[in-house]
C-alpha cells in the first residue's frame, strides 16, 4: 500500500504544479529514480535487518547501510548532473526543466531519504515482529496452562485410585460379593477418568454420575455405619458443563477424614445450580482422635486448577472452626452447549 501511494506521487505532483497535461516522460523519470529505493527496501527488509539489526549488531548495520546508499546514489547523481544523460524513452519528448522536480535531489539528500525510508521500514518490521512475538507468547502460555492443568488433574487421579484400591483390598476377605460390586463401580469410574475427563469440560450430569458411583462404592464399604447423603438438584440444567474431577476431591477428603469406625459419622453432599454457577457443598463429621490434614496433595492441586481455570471467577469457602463438623463450599461457573444456551 505504501509503495502504491509512492508510485502515485508524480501524478499528484503534476496536479499540484497545475500542469495542463501530465507528461509521461516526467512520470517515467520519477519511477526510474524510485527503482533504487525499491532495491534498497528489499535489501534492507530481507538482508540487512534480519542479519544485523535484529541480531543487535547496530554499528555494523549502520555502516553497511550508509555504504550501500552512498554506492547507489552518488553514481546516479553523477549520471544525471555531470553527464546530462536522458533515458532513451525521453528522446524527442518534451521534458519540463529537463527532469522531474520531485526527484531533483543531490546524492547526500537521497542518502538521508534512504536512511529515513529504512528507518520507517524497520519500525513497521519491528511492530509486526512484536505482534508475532506476542501471539507466540499467548500460544505458549495457553499450552503451558493446559499442560499444567493436565498435570494437576492426573496428579489427583492416582491419589483417588490409590484410596479406592485400598478400599477394595479391605473388602475382599470380609465380603467378596461386595468386592466384586466395588470392582464394577470402579471400572465405571475408570472409564470416565480415562475417556470423558480428557476434555476440558464435561456434562454436569456425567460428573454427578461419577460422584454417585464413588459414593455407592463408599456405602458398600461402610454399610450403615455412616450417614451418607447425596442431594442433587433436579432437574439439572440442560447442556451445563463443568471441568471434570474438581468436586470429587472434596467428596473423597470427606470420606477420608470424616469417617470413624468408633464414633457416629456422617458425610452430607449437596449439589445445586444457581445464577449460572454449580454449587457443591460437602459436610463431614470431625473426630478428636483423627488428624485433619490442612491442604494435602488433592486439595492443594484443586486450588491450583481452580485458579488456572477460573482466575477469580470461583469461590471456595472452607469452614474448619466447628470442632464436630468440617464443611467445604465450592461455586464454579458453568458453560452451556450452544444448542441449549440459545433456548
Amino acid at each position: 500500500m505504501v509503495w502504491t501511494a509512492v508510485l502515485l506521487v508524480p501524478f499528484l505532483n503534476s496536479s499540484m504544479m497545475s500542469e495542463e497535461h501530465i507528461y509521461l516522460v516526467n512520470i517515467l523519470i520519477v519511477w526510474s529514480k524510485l527503482v533504487p529505493y525499491i532495491m534498497i527496501f528489499a535489501i534492507n527488509n530481507f538482508v540487512l535487518a534480519p542479519r544485523y539489526l535484529l541480531r543487535r549488531r547496530y554499528m555494523l548495520y549502520f555502516f553497511v547501510a550508509v555504504t550501500i546508499l552512498t554506492a547507489i546514489f552518488y553514481p546516479m547523481d553523477y549520471y544525471y548532473d555531470k553527464l546530462q544523460l536522458v533515458p532513451y524513452y525521453a528522446k524527442d519528448m518534451y521534458v519540463i526543466h529537463g527532469r522531474a522536480s520531485f526527484t531533483d535531489l543531490s546524492w547526500y539528500w537521497n542518502v538521508l531519504l534512504g536512511l529515513f525510508m529504512m528507518g520507517a521500514n524497520l519500525g513497521i518490521k519491528l511492530v509486526f515482529r512484536s505482534i508475532q512475538d506476542e501471539q507466540k507468547m499467548v500460544e505458549m502460555e495457553r499450552q503451558s496452562l493446559q499442560v499444567e492443568m493436565d498435570y494437576l488433574k492426573y496428579q489427583i487421579n492416582p491419589h483417588f485410585f490409590m484410596n479406592t484400591l485400598n478400599n477394595i483390598h479391605a473388602m475382599v476377605d470380609i465380603d467378596p460379593e461386595a468386592a466384586k460390586s466395588t470392582v464394577i463401580e470402579l471400572s465405571k469410574m475408570m472409564r470416565y477418568v480415562l475417556y470423558d475427563s480428557e476434555n476440558a469440560h464435561t456434562n454436569l450430569a456425567q460428573e454427578v454420575l461419577f460422584m454417585e458411583n464413588y459414593i455407592s462404592l463408599m456405602k458398600i464399604r461402610y454399610m450403615s455405619d455412616v450417614d451418607v447423603r447425596f442431594n442433587v438438584q433436579t432437574p439439572l440444567p440442560l447442556g451445563a458443563k463443568v471441568p471434570p474431577l474438581l468436586m470429587i476431591v472434596f467428596v473423597e477428603n470427606a470420606f477420608k477424614h470424616g469417617v470413624s469406625y468408633n464414633e457416629p459419622s456422617f458425610v452430607h453432599i449437596n449439589l445445586s445450580c444457581q445464577d449460572g454457577n454449580a454449587i457443591c457443598e460437602v459436610r463431614n463429621s470431625r473426630h478428636k482422635d483423627m488428624k485433619v490434614e490442612k491442604g494435602g496433595i488433592g486439595l492443594e492441586n484443586v486450588r491450583k486448577r481452580l485458579e488456572l481455570l477460573f482466575g477469580k471467577d470461583y469461590k471456595l469457602d472452607i469452614d474448619d472452626k466447628n470442632e464436630s463438623e468440617y464443611s467445604v463450599k465450592l461455586s464454579i461457573p458453568m458453560i452451556y452447549d450452544k444448542v441449549h444456551s440459545n433456548r
